[in-house]
């Protein structure tokens, strides 16, 4: 199971805060066979005294646990679903170009954006609508252009891409670029 540090503390804690190790409260959410997240923490408030954090945990814990592994891949893909699946040639072409950069690259998926990385993020691909690719690049001195428009978050800038042929030499040289000093 990978957890941070916090949720691990948690875990490690929950024998002495609750009577239990996590696998034993699993023991009584899978007796219990409850579907709702709120009928399971519910029931460990409620029933076991535990408080809501550690409801919380063992819940989220079990949850996840029953859904099984979630890969990379998965996540990719349930990004480019539905309406946003005509999108994923442009993040297949944008991987493919981060790829050459270097043998360092780490393609790290999330829930909703894949971020792109080397020592630090470089750049993150989001699926912003069912229209465009939104391409954040962390480039700090660059001015910005009509399609470099300056982005506030852990991106200095972004980029809008609708189609694969957006993936160019002057995108690719941006992204080098970043890439370079990451």
């Amino acid at each position: 199971m990978d957890v941070d540090a916090a949720t691990q503390t948690m875990i490690d804690n929950l024998p002495a805060k609750t009577g239990r190790n996590l696998e034993a409260w699993f023991e009584v959410l899978d007796a219990a066979g409850l579907e709702k997240h709120g009928q399971a923490m519910a029931l460990l408030k409620g029933e076991h005294g535990m408080t809501h954090g550690f409801a919380n945990l063992v819940v989220l814990q079990h949850r996840a646990r029953s859904a099984g592994p979630v890969t990379g891949d998965d996540l990719i893909d349930a990004q480019y679903s539905g309406a946003k699946a005509p999108l994923r040639p442009i993040l297949d072409r944008l991987l493919a170009a981060v790829a050459d950069l270097g043998a360092d690259v780490e393609v790290a998926p999330k829930k909703t954006s894949v971020s792109l990385r080397r020592h630090k993020q470089f750049a993150v691909v989001e699926a912003a609508s069912a229209r465009r690719v939104q391409l954040g690049i962390n480039l700090v001195d660059a001015s910005p252009t009509e399609r470099l428009r300056l982005a506030g978050g852990m991106c200095t800038h972004r980029v809008d891409l609708g189609s694969p042929d957006d993936v160019d030499a002057e995108l690719i040289d941006w992204l080098r670029a970043a890439y370079a000093i990451a």
